[in-house]
């Protein structure tokens, strides 16, 4: 009971350390199992024992005979369900199909090929041990790179590719790596291949049957609400845990396919209780993480690890990163729009993650236990390559970001919190003239008619934390509360100014701050006179974002004014002479920037031609 309960509060606890360090959990996870697994029994304890022991060894162990393989299995079903949850193919339109393509199949395959051949020279294994441990390294997973990229401000596309490379490359290369698996497990002498084939055949058809065909069903059974609310979620953990049981009873290791495609056709559907199910998973997968690989981890045994202590694990480590990665990131992109800076930065953030480790761990135990020749380095070897990737990327990354000029000095993206009409007329605009607009919000109808106009926009609960997580948010540096809620604008204000909003953190004032002339907050958007009711109904009656040229400093002070006496005119913004755009602050009174040639984008009806022609 006392190591159980160790290990959760120890997971929870490097959760805690790495959201608080802003680095992959995965890493201060490894290090606390090693602490207290090989690390104690070699320096630490007295009687040459573990502090945790996974394993039963006949006087102490957590579980008994095969029990952490079935613990292993079914914890990485549920973490490859939920990577399958969170891929969107409509996003993955936007964000450059044709590089992620290339890289998650011919990158794929420079990894697969490149990575084998140099363990089986470096390390002098078996081929078939080399390549299991290259399909194993091909992972690159989201939950790693998120936490690297969350902070490094860069061009959007960059942020996405990365992204999307993590979560599309998680299955395909579990997939890779149960084929070289059953190439090794089902050996039978001049059968060889065609019994591996045959079998690899098999777990497609099982894996992809059984998975779109649950999927499926569950999503009909959630939708027709047969299920209670409040059995929902259990009930989708017991289909998944069902789904990956079923698959791989009719074919041996076909249940990872299964509920990787079981993820991605829930995840693609309409379902409005998709979200619900999704936090679900997630808060599921940290607290299966938190214990796995402290486990995991804690039952590699020394003399493990002596195995790897040797320059061989060095040589390999640089192979893999400063040869292989690089090679196969600019095979991927060649020809394609990236600058070969963009690709350098690429190539650098390779980090390997949950998957990798994971599935190491899981078919490492396989072929120890049935005494595969060489077995006992896969899960050593992958561990290294894991935490050696993890620490580099995690400790270089923004260093690397700058010195190959990919580091995004300025942060202009715009975050709007708020996707009515109003918002929709300002993010139009914004778009046309060439800056990245982000509309949030957490009404579904506004978020889909948002996107329908071309408009970037998210459906999100500005009260969680995922929003932070989004590294495709990086280059937004600006942030406007549009809402009609006081006090979600100002919430938004406050959480988000430090991360979304460093230029510039603005919100609607309210209607008391309207009515009292005295009260001009400095965050305040465009007038002390100009609230969301004002703003809505000019929006409803003037649909249509204005421009007037400014004359010159008394003109553009005369044009604020006639805005402020005029209810049906709204001022957005100052257009310099190169088309750059700046908020207009409604306590922002210094126009010293302002001059000749300048612009005023206002919203509403048009200034008076005359009235203007009077004031010039």
């Amino acid at each position: 009971m006392l190591e159980l309960g160790g290990v959760i509060i120890l997971g929870i606890l490097a959760q805690w350390v790495a959201w608080k360090l802003k680095i992959p959990a995965i890493l201060p996870l490894l290090l606390i199992g090693l602490l207290v697994g090989p690390i104690s029994a070699e320096f630490l304890s007295i009687d040459g024992t573990k502090w945790i022991e996974p394993v039963w060894n006949g006087e102490e162990g957590l579980f008994g005979g095969k029990n952490l393989y079935y613990f292993v299995s079914l914890s990485i079903s549920i973490i490859l369900f939920e990577g399958g949850l969170t891929l969107k193919f409509k996003e993955i339109k936007s964000v450059g199909p044709l590089v992620i393509t290339k890289l998650i199949t011919l990158g794929s395959l420079v990894t697969f090929f490149g990575a084998g051949i140099a363990a089986h020279y470096i390390f002098n294994l078996s081929w078939e041990i080399s390549f299991l441990f290259s399909a194993l390294i091909i992972v690159t997973g989201p939950t790693v790179i998120t936490p690297i990229l969350r902070n490094i401000p860069l061009r959007k596309d960059i942020s996405a590719i990365l992204k999307w490379e993590g979560i599309l490359i998680d299955p395909i290369g579990a997939l890779v790596a149960v084929l070289v698996f059953e190439f090794i497990s089902v050996g039978a002498g001049g059968e060889y291949t065609k019994t591996a084939l045959i079998e690899f055949g098999k777990i497609v058809l099982f894996g992809s049957t059984f998975g779109f065909t649950f999927a499926h069903a569950l999503n009909f059974a959630i939708n027709r609400k047969w299920i209670p609310h409040y059995l929902l979620n259990v009930f989708a953990l017991a289909s998944v845990l069902g789904v990956f049981v079923l698959s791989d009873s009719f074919s041996h290791e076909s249940g990872l396919l299964a509920v990787v495609i079981m993820g991605m056709v829930l995840g693609n559907s309409q379902s409005k209780y998709l979200k619900e199910l999704l936090y679900f998973k997630e808060s599921l997968s940290i607290l299966l993480i938190s214990i796995l690989f402290i486990l995991l981890s804690a039952n590699i045994n020394f003399k493990d690890l002596m195995l790897i202590y040797k320059w061989e694990t060095a040589a390999l480590f640089a192979v893999i990163v400063f040869i292989i990665r690089p090679i196969g990131v600019l095979l991927s992109t060649y020809n394609s729009s990236l600058s070969f800076k963009e690709k350098m930065f690429i190539s650098w953030v390779g980090p390997r993650g949950i998957v990798a480790a994971g599935i190491a761990s899981l078919f490492g135990l396989t072929l120890v236990f049935k005494g595969i020749v060489d077995a006992e380095y896969i899960t050593p070897l992958v561990f290294m390559i894991v935490m050696g990737t993890v620490l580099l990327n995690a400790t270089t990354a923004r260093l690397f970001a700058k010195i190959t000029g990919v580091f995004l000095k300025n942060s202009n993206g715009i975050l709007i919190v708020g996707a009515s009409e109003v918002s929709q007329l300002i993010g139009i605009y914004l778009k046309n003239n060439n800056r990245h607009v982000v509309l949030i919000d957490s009404n579904q109808t506004n978020i889909a008619k948002a996107k329908s106009i071309g408009l970037e926009a998210l459906m999100t609960d500005i009260y969680s934390d995922t929003l932070e997580d989004n590294i495709e948010l990086n280059d937004i540096g600006f942030l406007m509360a549009l809402t009609g809620s006081a006090d979600i604008n100002n919430y938004a204000i406050q959480k988000f100014k430090n991360h979304f909003g460093e230029n510039g953190a603005f919100r609607l004032v309210t209607e008391e701050e309207k009515n009292d002339p005295t009260n001009n907050p400095k965050d305040g958007l465009f007038s002390n006179t100009d609230d969301f009711a004002l703003l809505t109904r000019t929006a409803q009656d003037y649909p249509i974002i204005n421009e007037v040229l400014i004359i010159d400093k008394a003109h553009y002070k005369k044009l604020i004014k006639q805005t402020i006496t005029n209810k049906n005119t709204i001022p957005l913004f100052l257009k310099d002479k190169k088309g750059a755009l700046t908020i207009i602050s409604s306590f922002n009174k210094n126009t010293d920037d302002t001059a000749t040639g300048f612009t005023l984008v206002y919203l509403g009806k048009p200034i008076n031609t005359e009235e203007k022609q009077d004031k010039e």
